[in-house]
């Protein structure tokens, strides 16, 4: 017998597959431009470093307050919600800078619209999946993080295509094109069936998980997880095409669209052998790429191998989100979505502060991005020495 798309939790699957793709769209497609708003508007690199900041920062406020109200309001409402915030800043972003006095305040207000809709997808996305009845949570946590990853490289090869057919002064069409994928998903979402984490009433109050010290090292693995992963992202256009010196198709689909399919192979991979590895060791073993890609980038002579090691953070970086994600549902049972909420708090002040340092150095040092790039190895260290310590506790 046919099961119904209201009660297939297949079609639940797919739609937060689809939702990480969106969240990839709200990251992603703006920093192709960032180049083009600077030269179309006269914005400063500082300036285009603050755009980062507060689509991260706006999305890290939403993941605080979400812990508070998701469990109220309830999964299907706030994902819905993120649906449509996501479209509706994206046709926005193609209208309001040019109705806005000083165009940066309109880049900002749609911004500020599209990130409500990230930040909303990150906290509720994960504890979906994670309460949907099937097997291999670890297994499906990774698979689910990849579509960020192919959502990324669907960004670049698209919005390339698009570009040199129809040239990157025609943008505002294709923000509105992208903003099709969120509008469909939300009505997907208003069909599939969403369980809760804490339907039981089960989830860990959030004084009681304040107080679990692995909780605190899950938050600072996050943050270094998306400073990580968002250090080179957001720059990687912009830093192929100032730095290294190649052409903007040339420098997005060898900088951040590699970086996106190994990104996203690596989080397959890690699907496939997570149940046979040690995953503190595996990240570890991640943490030190990481390393060499960002001075690979930062100090090589040579632009392919400085693409090169833009490349390479993406295959350090796949696991990193996932797989903290999945320590912290094994060592923290019962953190329900309050821990995920938080978590992903965590890795969105990652991924502003990692982008924001490097921009703020790149500025500081009169556009030199490769010394912006250098300063991001703060984080793959840090990352490294917790992961160290954590071995070292089990042991």
């Amino acid at each position: 017998m046919k099961i119904s798309i209201r009660e297939n939790y297949n079609h639940t699957l797919y739609a937060c597959f689809t939702g990480y793709v969106i969240q990839a769209i709200v990251n992603n497609f703006v920093p192709l431009l960032f180049l083009t708003f600077q030269r179309e508007f006269g914005i400063s690199l500082e300036k285009i470093a603050l755009l980062i900041t507060f689509n991260f920062g706006v999305q890290l406020t939403v993941d605080f307050l979400a812990a508070g109200f998701v469990d109220k309001i309830g999964y299907r409402i706030c994902v819905v919600a993120a649906q449509l915030c996501s479209a509706v800043g994206l046709i926005s972003l193609s209208v309001l800078p040019g109705f806005m006095p000083d165009p940066f305040i309109g880049l900002m207000v749609s911004g500020i619209i599209y990130a409500i809709g990230g930040g909303l997808i990150e906290v509720l996305i994960s504890p979906i999946v994670e309460a949907c009845p099937t097997k291999r949570k670890k297994a499906a946590m990774g698979l689910l993080h990849s579509f960020y990853c192919w959502g990324h490289a669907a960004v670049i090869l698209l919005s390339t295509l698009f570009f040199t057919v129809f040239g990157i002064s025609n943008w505002r069409i294709l923000a509105c094109l992208w903003a099709i994928v969120p509008l469909f998903n939300a009505v997907y979402f208003t069909q599939v069936p969403i369980s809760s984490l804490n339907e039981d009433g089960s989830g860990m109050p959030v004084r009681e998980l304040f107080r679990t010290r692995m909780f605190w090292f899950m938050i600072i693995l996050m943050i270094c997880a998306g400073a990580c992963e968002q250090g080179i992202s957001q720059w990687a256009s912009a830093f192929a095409e100032s730095a290294l010196q190649v052409s903007k198709t040339v420098g997005d689909l060898a900088g951040p669209c590699a970086f996106a399919i190994l990104m996203g192979i690596s989080r397959v991979v890690y699907s496939r052998i997570c149940d046979h590895i040690s995953l503190y060791q595996y990240m570890c073993g991640c943490g030190f790429l990481c390393l060499v890609s960002y001075l690979l980038a930062a100090l090589s002579p040579s632009p392919l191998l400085g693409l090169i090691g833009c490349a390479l953070c993406g295959l350090s970086v796949g696991v990193m989100w996932p797989g903290t994600f999945s320590l912290s549902a094994r060592s923290i049972p019962g953190g329900g979505t309050a821990m995920f909420a938080f978590l992903a708090l965590a890795g969105d002040v990652g991924c502003a502060g990692g982008p924001s340092l490097v921009g703020f150095i790149s500025g500081q040092a009169g556009g030199n991005m490769k010394a912006g790039i250098l300063s991001g190895i703060f984080f793959p260290i840090l990352l490294i020495v917790t992961l160290l310590f954590l071995m070292r506790r089990r042991e």
